[in-house]
């Protein structure tokens, strides 16, 4: 049975779940920072491109916390909730987290606010349409 630690997801389904798999380590063992963040940037994306209607591009990201390592073998779900819609920006705040083992406990591995731009063809700044 899941576990959950005192850190709940947000409600809903995550933007992404993927599998941390034994090439994303780092050389003490672990999933590499950098992989995690990149997995959270094509989350914060998924979120970002459903609220713009369109392309998207990164262009901030603050506050990123790295509270606890993902193993080989977690299943990691990503997270993105919108905090703020401007004229050609979003910022969506990025919380992933791990899943021990096939029936271990979830816990949150880390969290980000991730700024994304709309970008046209030509990839230049585009307003957003209102919800």
């Amino acid at each position: 049975m899941l576990r959950m630690s005192d850190e709940q997801p947000p409600p809903g389904e995550p933007a992404i779940r993927v599998l941390a798999m034994p090439a994303d380590t780092n050389p003490n063992g672990d999933i590499f920072g950098g992989w995690l963040m990149s997995q959270m940037d094509v989350a914060g994306a998924v979120v970002a491109i459903r609220r713009a209607q369109g392309r998207v591009a990164t262009i901030a990201v603050d506050a990123m916390t790295f509270a606890r390592p993902v193993f080989v073998g977690d299943q990691v779900s990503v997270y993105g909730t919108i905090e703020k819609v401007g004229r050609t920006s979003i910022a969506v705040r990025v919380e992933a987290f791990a899943t021990r083992g096939r029936l271990g406990d979830m816990v949150k591995v880390t969290s980000g606010l991730f700024t994304y731009v709309a970008i046209d063809e030509q990839r230049r700044p585009k307003p957003i349409q209102d919800a």
